[in-house]
């Protein structure tokens, strides 16, 4: 089998930050990585979901632009696909959603049983902590 482009990275040598992964048309994949592979400590899988559902929230109702947002399966970050958004506006609008997950003081998005396939792991919190860990590390205020 061909080797798809995100195992072409060196993991290595892959610090947190957001970068283009891949263009498909004018459907961009940004690849939002939170942790540095190997050096940072993995996301929890409660940090995980609960900022996916945040930041999926987030990036939906505010971005038209949104294709898609998820997890990583290595828990080191997300993938963000946008229509028609290069990586400067991309990454704007990325630390955009960041900034709002660290300071968010509501119900958690999707959080019932009826909503989720798993509900019992979200954590407002959880997603928080790991949005200021996110913005720190890119050296951005909250």
């Amino acid at each position: 089998m061909k080797k798809i482009t995100s195992f072409t990275i060196d993991h290595l040598n892959h610090p947190a930050g957001i970068y283009l992964s891949r263009q498909d048309g004018d459907v961009y994949t940004y690849d939002v990585r939170i942790c540095k592979p190997y050096t940072d400590e993995i996301l929890s899988n409660s940090a995980l979901h609960s900022l996916e559902h945040l930041l999926a929230t987030i990036l939906r109702n505010d971005e038209e632009q949104t294709v898609y947002v998820g997890p990583m399966g290595c828990q080191t970050g997300f993938y963000v696909l946008f229509r028609d958004v290069e990586l400067i506006e991309a990454s704007e609008k990325i630390k955009k959603a960041f900034r709002k997950i660290a300071v968010y003081d509501g119900e958690m998005p999707g959080g019932s049983k009826v909503e989720c396939g798993y509900c019992f792991n979200l954590s407002v919190q959880s997603a928080k902590e790991t949005a200021v860990l996110f913005l720190q590390r890119l050296g951005e205020k909250i």
